[in-house]
């Protein structure tokens, strides 16, 4: 075999290994999947209050262990890789009914959190929860990649289950949240302001990575965007992104120094 055929079929050994269009699933079931996981019904809504109760008592008690614990039963994440669907395949009425579902599954959650230690007896606030108050741009990377392995995982002929647990404790989404609930229980506007941030990071650089691979995995869209239209989503992602992430290279960079 000539070297130019051995260099071919390496690169062809190599696109192979890194497709992610060689064992993925039908659209229609990638879409079910989604779906499905982003429904706010009235069990989500309940798994959800105790895992917020679970993720408080353990940052209340510095318990690690409980924290991982309520982040595998928070039924969450589902929401936002369900409004990273509806944006891909440009479906808006989708996008705002899983976009809305989400802002009641934050209201909901900080609300338990809040009763939680508005009732709680320990009231300084404890290692973990401090640590949920300073985000920097490594959680970017946890958060971009986190979520680049969770709908890789959800979009598997063989579904991952795995992959989703491991996502779920590694982007954290519920502690911001939690802390949240402590700050505003217990007037500490500074720790709201760093917690919610943390959350919003996580959450915003998890819709992105996830609407990135399924647009590699060009999910059918309900209606074809002119290329105005393009230019004016692509500008939009890009600026949000920037503005988004600013704050966070800036604390790195104070955190270097």
């Amino acid at each position: 075999m000539s070297l130019k055929n051995q260099n071919e079929t390496m690169k062809e050994k190599v696109r192979k290994a890194f497709s992610l269009k060689e064992d993925s699933a039908p659209h229609e079931e990638i879409k079910a999947r989604l779906l499905d996981g982003g429904q706010v019904t009235g069990t989500n809504m309940c798994v959800l209050v105790c895992a917020m109760i679970i993720a408080s008592v353990g940052l209340n008690m510095s318990s690690t262990a409980v924290i991982i614990g309520a982040m595998l039963i928070s039924p969450i994440m589902g929401s936002i890789l369900a409004s990273a669907y509806g944006s891909v395949s440009a479906d808006y009425p989708l996008l705002r009914n899983h976009m809305l579902g989400f802002g009641i599954q934050i209201a909901i959650s900080v609300s338990a959190a809040m009763i939680y230690f508005l009732l709680s007896p320990v009231k300084e606030p404890t290692v973990e929860l401090l640590a949920r108050t300073s985000p920097t741009f490594f959680d970017v990377l946890i958060a971009f990649f986190g979520g680049i392995a969770g709908i890789i995982g959800q979009t598997r002929i063989d579904k991952t289950n795995t992959v989703i647990p491991g996502v779920a404790i590694a982007t954290a989404l519920m502690p911001p949240l939690c802390t949240c609930g402590y700050a505003i229980a217990n007037c500490r506007w500074d720790m709201l302001l760093g917690a919610g941030y943390l959350f919003i990071l996580n959450a915003y650089f998890i819709f992105l990575s996830a609407s990135i691979i399924l647009s590699v995995l060009k999910i059918p869209k309900t209606k074809e965007l002119t290329e105005k239209e393009w230019r004016r989503h692509r500008f939009r992602m890009v600026r949000n992104t920037i503005v988004i992430a600013i704050p966070s290279i800036v604390a790195v960079y104070y955190m270097i120094i």
